[in-house]
């Protein structure tokens, strides 16, 4: 039976690449999206035309009964999970902070923290020997703002991933005996839509030009560190920058 991973928000962008890329290293994927069917389905699509075995599955990570309930399709659909990638999160338009609504600041924080969370709760049920399970990955996506803090722009996005960070090192610790790793890929600017849906579509040209290496990162150098982590056995607790240095 093929190892099972689930990606949230993999309709697109780094969430589809991951999901492509794991289905061509023998994963069964579940394709989490939250409103574009038609993105989930493609990636599906690509991934059985190329002899893969993969689901669509809808599920709003703010919902926490439909979280509970994709879990529960994947147990039936594809078996127990055996990694997580926590990939679904929002950017917003640039902001100071003295400008934020509380609305903003909520939904950043539930979607980006909350859902996660139990997300990770979800899996730990089912990877945990405590529980029964045989062990098992969740691999987070954190950001490079966590530590740079966004500011003129998103400090509430940079504090939502300083969340993760801070979620990762503690899981990591908490179920490190229980046959779990937990770690957390903090990307830069990635060449995806995030930014645009963010109302910022010209950040990653922006970017370019300041980051180190003198480029953007291609979604695939993203999913390439999250295969490695969801395999690398003695690896746990660890926030691993993929920036271009900054």
């Amino acid at each position: 039976m093929k190892p099972v991973m689930i990606i949230t928000g993999a309709g697109r962008g780094i969430g589809a690449a991951t999901a492509i890329m794991a289905a061509q290293k023998g994963y069964a994927v579940a394709v989490n999206y939250r409103s574009d069917k038609a993105s989930a389905d493609k990636v599906v699509a690509e991934i059985e035309a190329d002899g893969g075995r993969a689901i669509a599955i809808q599920a709003d990570v703010i919902d926490e009964a439909a979280i509970v309930a994709m879990f529960e399709t994947v147990d039936r659909e594809l078996g127990s999970v055996d990694v997580l990638v926590n990939n679904a999160g929002i950017v917003d338009q640039i902001s100071r902070v003295d400008e934020m609504s509380f609305e903003r600041i909520d939904r950043m924080m539930k979607i980006n923290v909350v859902g996660p969370f139990i997300c990770a709760r979800e899996a730990v049920k089912r990877m945990s020997t405590k529980h029964g399970g045989k062990g098992g990955a969740i691999v987070n996506i954190g950001s490079a703002a966590s530590h740079l803090g966004g500011p003129g722009e998103y400090v509430d996005y940079a504090a939502s991933k300083g969340a993760i960070d801070t979620m990762t090192e503690g899981l990591a610790k908490e179920v490190a005996g229980e046959g779990i790793r937990v770690n957390t890929i903090r990307p830069g600017v990635i060449r995806t839509t995030i930014h645009a849906s963010g109302g910022n579509p010209d950040k990653p040209d922006v970017a370019g030009s300041v980051i180190p290496m003198g480029r953007i990162g291609e979604p695939e150098e993203i999913a390439n560190g999250i295969l490695w982590l969801a395999e690398a056995g003695f690896t746990t607790g660890a926030l691993v920058d993929i920036d271009g240095g900054v």
